[in-house]
């Protein structure tokens, strides 16, 4: 699918943003992506609340092929082929897509904000007894003959600072 179908297949529901993702784009309102537009067709985000009325029409769950497995996202569907054909009821579709992506944003949000405030900062594990951490060894410093101070293996950098 190009971006002019797309722009003017969405022209009922409003201005979407079409960003590029993997084999098409991913459909952006309301600073959610809601749809994808891919080679299988177009796919809604849907949720608990939106899921019923995609089973009615016999909308199957996007899925794709691993090399070992097929995974099934539940949480996207493909749009009814009816629909391809009634910009009117697609931007219906639509609202409740971008609603849904809403719901599970501000779902996904308050799940890591609430793991955030219990998670206790982690802890070394224990060691052996009789076994000591081990350090790396530090840089080998070189003596000059003409000052007899030692000097760093790195210090390449500080002669051209001094020259600039």
């Amino acid at each position: 699918m190009d971006r002019d179908y797309l722009i003017d297949l969405f022209s009922e529901f409003g201005p979407v943003v079409l960003r590029r993702m993997f084999s098409g784009y991913g459909i952006v309102a309301d600073d959610v992506n809601f749809a994808m537009a891919l080679r299988a067709g177009i796919i809604f985000r849907v949720d608990e609340q939106t899921e019923a009325r995609y089973e009615a029409e016999g909308a199957k769950p996007f899925q794709y092929e691993t090399r070992n497995k097929t995974v099934v996202v539940k949480s996207y569907r493909h749009l009814p082929e009816r629909l391809y054909d009634d910009p009117e009821e697609l931007a219906v579709w639509a609202r409740e897509a971008v609603g849904a992506a809403k719901r599970a944003a501000a779902k996904k949000a308050s799940v890591k904000k609430r793991s955030g405030q219990r998670k206790a900062p982690a802890k070394a594990a224990p060691r052996k007894p009789g076994t000591a951490k081990k350090s790396k060894p530090s840089a080998v410093k070189k003596v000059t003959a003409k000052t007899g101070r030692r000097k760093s293996p790195k210090r390449s950098s500080a002669k051209k600072r001094q020259a600039t």
